[in-house]
């Protein structure tokens, strides 16, 4: 094990100051939300961090290969699913890996990966026991950053028009377990000038050419729009209004459908750990070793394959194509022959199982390990925070005793000999 293992196994320091926190956020989320974050940081090296910025520049490059783009577009055909390109990339992608020994291995890509905000907010509310760890943790200029990410998508659909309203969308917004982020966001916009809401998109109305929404000013029409539907496509009737703007450009909308498909569709997958695909389409030795590396894996659920998958399932972990959050995805080791039926019955990826990684924590004084999800939040191939998840079970949940969301700790070494005047602190905290 390098020394950031070795920490993560072994040192239980609680770092976070809760009341901090929750002073920071928008209402306090002890109650409503108590395994939302975890009080245990998470370390990884600094050839890790590189490995996990070079995937994500990588993967950024080769998805906008001509070939695949393409491919993604004939996919599609005999729908309307993919507006013309506007501009936008979509904020907030999110980059998920599992850490072993073989580095950091590619689990899913998100367009709406929800968390950068809070996980901003809890890495500003950490206790720092030395001048080490500060320096470990980082203080970056987050909030600067997500203006900066935003402006960007605003300048590339409308150049340098003012950017008056934004509106933050999702179904019931109130009711979504992240909620507080959304207020997070609107403060956001408004710091800057930018009147903003949170608003469910069926309040929202196409008239006119243009998207409103009644909270706004009569003569203000919405600008842009934060997506955080789950309804990729924006096929529901609810959010047929959004749909409408988007498809004629009339609203800047980020992340899109077009951005879904051409990053975060599960079968993408299956191309991206494709090498002979990926050298049919033009990517570079360089990049595609990068892929192989980082990859693992992955085949669509059909009929032909479904009798050998199922044999060989423990090497397997099997996600709906149409999924998020891991929500209907199941490990092969764990499925029952009924399950079975359901995920043959078609709109299933088999990706190759990758363990994750695990950091020990103290649960009432009980240490206990859980497993731990990587999350690079990133705008166009280039990381802007790292911020890992705790949890127990199958896949992440933010409800788990003593996991949820835990900052990052960069080790500017990576085994304990390296430590140099750092080897007190790291030899106090294997003690």
């Amino acid at each position: 094990m390098n020394l950031a293992e070795q920490l993560n196994l072994s040192c239980a320091c609680r770092t976070l100051d809760a009341t901090r926190l929750h002073q920071s956020l928008p209402t306090s989320l002890a109650d409503s939300h108590p395994h939302l974050f975890s009080e245990t940081a998470v370390f990884i090296d600094m050839p890790t961090r590189n490995a996990i910025a070079q995937a994500v520049a990588t993967l950024e490059r080769v998805t906008c290969l001509p070939g695949y783009r393409q491919a993604v577009v004939e996919r599609a055909h005999g729908t309307d699913t993919l507006a013309p390109d506007f501009g936008p990339s979509g904020v907030f992608m999110g980059y998920d890996f599992h850490l072993g020994a073989d580095g950091p291995r590619l689990i899913e890509i998100n367009t709406n990966a929800g968390g950068a905000l809070l996980s901003a907010a809890l890495a500003g509310a950490q206790n720092t026991c030395c001048a080490a760890m500060e320096q470990w943790l980082g203080r970056a200029n987050l909030t600067q950053a997500f203006i900066d990410m935003f402006r960007a998508e605003w300048r590339a659909q409308r150049g340098v028009q003012s950017w008056r309203t934004a509106v933050v969308v999702d179904d019931d917004p109130q009711q979504q377990y992240l909620a507080p982020e959304f207020e997070l966001v609107r403060r956001l916009f408004e710091h800057h000038g930018v009147r903003a809401i949170v608003a469910d998109p069926r309040e929202l109305q196409w008239r006119d050419g243009a998207l409103w929404h009644p909270a706004l000013p009569a003569d203000l029409p919405i600008d842009m729009v934060y997506n955080r539907l789950t309804d990729f496509d924006l096929s529901e009737s609810s959010h047929a209004a959004l749909r409408s703007a988007y498809q004629v450009g009339a609203v800047v909308l980020t992340p899109h459908p077009r951005a879904h498909a051409m990053h975060a569709d599960k079968r993408n997958l299956i191309w991206l750990g494709d090498d002979v695909q990926m050298a049919r389409w033009g990517a570079g030795e360089a990049d595609r070793a990068v892929l192989r590396a980082v990859v693992p894996a992955a085949q669509a659920v059909l009929p032909a394959n479904a009798e050998v998958l199922w044999r060989e399932r423990r090497q397997w972990f099997f996600k709906p194509m149409a999924g998020y959050g891991g929500k209907a995805a199941y490990r092969g080791d764990k499925l029952t022959r009924k399950t079975w039926e359901h995920i043959t019955a078609g709109g299933f990826v088999a990706q190759a199982l990758v363990p994750p990684s695990e950091r020990m924590v103290t649960v009432d004084d009980v240490p206990m390990r859980l497993k731990v999800d990587m999350r690079a939040y990133a705008y166009r191939g280039r990381v802007l925070l790292l911020a890992a998840r705790t949890y127990a079970g199958q896949t992440t949940n933010l409800r788990t005793p003593g996991g949820g969301f835990a900052p990052v700790l960069v080790l500017p070494f990576g085994d304990a000999a390296q430590a140099n005047d750092s080897s007190i602190t790291v030899q106090k905290m294997l003690a």
